[in-house]
């Protein structure tokens, strides 16, 4: 048993579509809006997050500058994720993306490695479109960074919340001041992911599918990437609950 699954997102955005497909096409552009680091040589996609390079993914279709895809290799269980973003040009340059992330997830345990996939790609389609209306054009440096395990959500999201200074549930247009942000505000939440963009960089707190709180940030200047270990570090359970 097993799920096939397709997400269809699209959104208007204030750039050329030469600048959404330097974005969408090319390793820099990915690593400056993707988790991880990304890298394309010729037809073939590879990320790393930090751990190591994942399995490589190939280039499906590439039609500067309207329409780029790739997929990864399908596994002898059958999984596997493809991607693929359509350009559209408008008057006043702006650019229409849409975009179609696809795949199939086996075993009979699917539905949370589905829900994981669903919040995720929710995050990361927005830091794209945040990207192109806020940085385009401006190269990332990707930080990804494991916290420990994480055995209760609920209250490792508030110490979150507490920690960047914002309330139990906050949302959109909260402003958030702290020692490791000194000037952000919340861009994007959902159940499993909360962004936080600053003049110089996109902050963004993901639930791990295996377990643990993810910072995946794009730091637009240079930035002491070290410091988020010991953040992550200062969330954890630690016995407390």
């Amino acid at each position: 048993m097993g799920k096939e699954f397709e997400s269809r997102l699209d959104a208007q955005v204030p750039a050329t579509p030469r600048q959404v497909w330097d974005a969408i096409a090319t390793g820099p552009g990915i690593s400056s809006w993707f988790v991880g680091r990304t890298e394309i040589n010729g037809d073939t996609v590879r990320t790393s997050f930090g751990d190591g390079w994942v399995p490589a993914g190939t280039v499906t279709v590439a039609d500067e500058p309207h329409r780029f895809g790739y997929r990864s290799a399908t596994a002898e269980d059958g999984r596997f994720v493809a991607y693929e973003y359509l350009i559209e040009g408008r008057a006043g340059a702006a650019t229409v993306l849409r975009t179609v992330t696809s795949g199939f997830l086996p075993g009979d345990d699917w539905a949370d490695e589905f829900e994981a996939m669903r919040y995720g790609t929710e995050l990361f389609f927005h830091t794209l479109t945040d990207y192109l209306r806020h940085f385009a054009g401006r190269p990332a440096t990707p930080v990804t960074v494991f916290g420990p395990p994480v055995t209760d959500w609920p209250a490792t999201w508030q110490r979150l919340h507490t920690a960047l200074g914002l309330g139990p549930a906050p949302r959109p247009g909260d402003p958030v001041h702290t020692a490791v942000i000194p000037d952000g505000v919340v861009s994007f939440v959902n159940p499993h992911a909360l962004a936080v963009r600053a003049p110089d960089a996109v902050y963004r707190f993901l639930r791990g599918f295996h377990g643990s709180l993810v910072a995946g940030h794009a730091l637009f200047t240079a930035a002491d990437p070290g410091v988020w270990a010991g953040f992550l570090d200062s969330l954890a359970d630690h016995g407390s609950d």
